[in-house]
């Protein structure tokens, strides 16, 4: 029942069989956080009656539940999106749990040892840059550095003293010591987050750790990963992606496989808004990015796109799919205000499918008070007539992401479930270990390569029929890291 809660209003959810009890009419079960606490003080009752008598309640509680809610379910066509995505899911989300993904301890600490001597080298490059020692991590005396005796201009200040955040660093430019800060804590994140969260999550048992999907979290639809998260391992940075490093297949003679979908959610801007020419670019196997730069900057189809107008219609491209303003995509791109808005303003009329559609859903969420997905996952955007501009806005912006990110978030759960299914029925002894948004981590013994580089890509880009093709790519190897 909490899943169909869930699907009816992903923004009034709050995973509690007595809450939602409660807000239906039926008070005869109490909230978890009444019985076990909540935080530091949550607790499993001593008296196994209590444990038990609420326990009971709650399955009471769930079939009080059942055909009002269903009925619901049935009134917003979503029986479909339960009964064949988010249902099969649970299952296939308890078996990834369950199997987990080998880690190799000794190459975390290999890496803690690494980046433990990096620190401390930034420590000293920082020292001499501010001609003195003082405490790196502390914000405070960063401030009094930067902003007392080295003069730069406060940016922010706080009720401590000056901020000293990453937005603030980043706009006081080219800064030797700015750098070297933002360096160090960027490394700092990676030793404290992911190698020394990482060591302590290991399973001595099996040298594995177990995430936990959170299916029902999330206001878009897509998963979430807990205790620990590895959707959220850096990939910008190289001692980021090394941590992928001694993610590992849990036998030799075993390899890992890493599929992944390619400019989905562009693709599925491309479905929705049926415009003309982000569909041929598609289907036509074109450079997406290219293409689009092409349009916007007037790019001539036999001159080269060089990388840093790509780069720049790729800022576009995605800036679109969120709803991105002239002030964010100059800021983006490094191009004046008045400039973003002419290149948002050509590409709508480059892609009128794309400024039609963005109109429409708008309109339709005023009216309705929603946008859906193409299988029906609804977002409710009470902010939608709001008086104030900014939550106005923020509630369009939404309104057209939504349907997008939530409609890829449908396509990659469809695969899970085929992908599943397909490895069972092919008796392969492959498993799925991870799901990282738009891409699927695999573990085989090599004899079974062959089989899912042809198998993988082909269940995963017919989890949908869309009006351009979806396309995935895999590889393989000896680690995460080395699987792309």
């Amino acid at each position: 029942m909490l899943l169909v809660a869930y699907l009816l209003d992903a923004n009034d959810n709050n995973n509690d069989m007595g809450a939602l009890a409660h807000e239906n009419g039926y008070y005869a079960v109490r909230t978890d956080e009444e019985v076990y606490g909540k935080g530091a003080k949550f607790a499993i009752p001593e008296a196994d009656e209590d444990l038990f008598e609420h326990l009971g309640r709650k399955a009471m509680a769930i079939q009080y539940l059942k055909d009002p809610l269903m009925a619901k379910l049935t009134e917003h066509e979503q029986t479909q999106l339960y009964d064949d995505i988010e249902l099969p899911l649970t299952y296939v989300l308890a078996d990834m749990e369950a199997t987990g993904i080998t880690v190799d301890a000794n190459t975390l600490l290999e890496m803690r040892s690494k980046l433990t001597e990096r620190l401390a080298e930034l420590e000293q490059t920082i020292y001499q840059q501010a001609g003195h020692e003082f405490n790196v991590q502390s914000p405070k005396q960063l401030g009094v550095v930067l902003f007392e005796e080295m003069g730069y201009t406060p940016i922010k200040k706080t009720k401590t003293g000056y901020s000293t955040s990453v937005e603030v660093l980043e706009q006081m430019g080219d800064v030797p010591l700015v750098a070297s800060i933002l360096a160090y804590r960027q490394i700092a994140k990676i030793q404290s987050t992911y190698v020394e969260g990482l060591l302590r999550v290991i399973h001595g048992s099996d040298s594995k750790v177990h995430t936990r999907y959170l299916q029902t979290l999330t206001q878009t639809g897509r998963l979430s990963s807990v205790d620990p998260n590895l959707q959220n391992i850096p990939v910008r940075i190289e001692e980021g992606r090394r941590i992928r490093k001694a993610f590992v297949p849990r036998e030799k003679g075993w390899r890992i496989l890493s599929a992944d979908y390619s400019q989905i959610e562009l693709r599925v801007l491309a479905h929705i808004t049926g415009d003309k020419h982000l569909q041929e670019a598609f289907i036509n196997g074109e450079d997406i990015h290219a293409a689009t730069a092409r349009r916007i900057f007037g790019i001539g189809p036999d001159e080269t796109v060089d990388g840093n107008i790509r780069r720049q219609a790729k800022a576009v491209n995605f800036g679109i799919v969120y709803g991105i303003s002239d002030f964010g995509l100059a800021k983006n791109i490094g191009v004046s205000r008045k400039q973003a808005k002419q290149i948002i303003d050509t590409y709508f009329e480059q892609y009128p499918g794309v400024k039609t559609w963005s109109e429409e859903i708008i309109a339709a969420a005023r009216e309705q008070g929603y946008v859906e997905t193409i299988a029906h996952r609804r977002r409710y955007l009470p902010d939608i007539k709001a008086k104030n501009f900014n939550l106005r806005s923020f509630a369009e912006r939404t309104a057209m992401n939504s349907p997008i990110q939530g409609s890829a978030a449908d396509i990659i759960k469809i695969a899970m479930i085929n992908m599943e299914k397909a490895l069972r029925d092919a008796g392969l002894q492959a498993k799925m270990l991870l799901q990282v948004h738009d891409e699927l981590i695999f573990e085989a013994p090599e004899s079974e390569l062959p089989i899912l580089h042809e198998l993988v890509p082909r269940v995963m880009d017919s989890a949908m029929q869309l009006d351009v093709p979806l396309i995935v790519a895999s590889h393989e190897g000896e680690t995460w890291y080395d699987a792309k």
